[in-house]
């Protein structure tokens, strides 16, 4: 058996030598607008990457410095996505659910187990388990969850240039009041999420 621990976190411990650890995590299930999006990486014990936590403990610099060298270090790394079509379609959890298999799906590594943020995992094929605060303990997930957040925030702000005026280069597609006051000024755009209660309040046919 084999234990690997990186400045606080776990290459999941205990591992056996010939197991192979994927770690998943999501950004965007909360905004408004754009994808929900995923991903999937398998570390390397003998490639470390230091500094790896929470996306969201991190800064934008240091995330954008993580984001290359995991690409650069990881055995296999996978971004999945689901598009607000499929949002609307499906709801957000099995979107999200959805794109997470999508990103496993895509791994040129197939692992032996598959560990996911939160509380809930989809059907991969393989063994999973769902690691609550996974991202801030498990240093897969932790790497998993920078893909994310960074590919995701780029998305954001290339849709911020394709409709401007909605602050989503700023808010990243979520609630806020600058968010809210742009739809009902300037109207629902193609990126936003219908099926979402002050998106769908803001549809001509539900304005009163």
């Amino acid at each position: 058996m084999t234990e690997w621990v990186q400045t606080g976190f776990e290459l999941f411990a205990d591992r056996s030598a010939d197991e192979i650890i994927a770690g998943v995590d999501e950004v965007g299930r909360g905004p408004l607008c754009g994808a929900v999006v995923t991903a999937a990486v398998i570390l390397d014990s003998d490639n470390p990457i230091l500094g790896l936590n929470d996306s969201k403990k991190l800064s934008e610099k240091k995330r954008n410095a993580l984001f290359d060298e995991i690409q650069e270090k990881a055995l296999s790394w996978s971004i999945g996505r689901a598009e607000v079509e499929e949002i609307d379609q499906i709801n957000i959890l099995q979107a999200t659910m959805l794109a997470m298999q999508r990103a496993v799906a895509g791994l040129s590594v197939k692992p032996t187990l598959v560990l996911v943020d939160g509380n809930r995992t989809p059907d991969f094929g393989i063994p999973a388990r769902a690691e609550v605060k996974g991202d801030g303990r498990i240093a897969e997930i932790s790497a998993a969850s920078i893909l994310a957040k960074v590919a995701r925030d780029r998305e954001m702000v290339e849709l911020d240039r394709q409709y401007p005026g909605y602050g989503i280069a700023d808010h990243k597609g979520y609630p806020t009041k600058a968010h809210m006051e742009a739809i009902k000024k300037l109207g629902v755009t193609p990126i936003h999420r219908r099926s979402f209660k002050p998106v769908r309040d803001c549809l001509p046919e539900n304005i009163s």
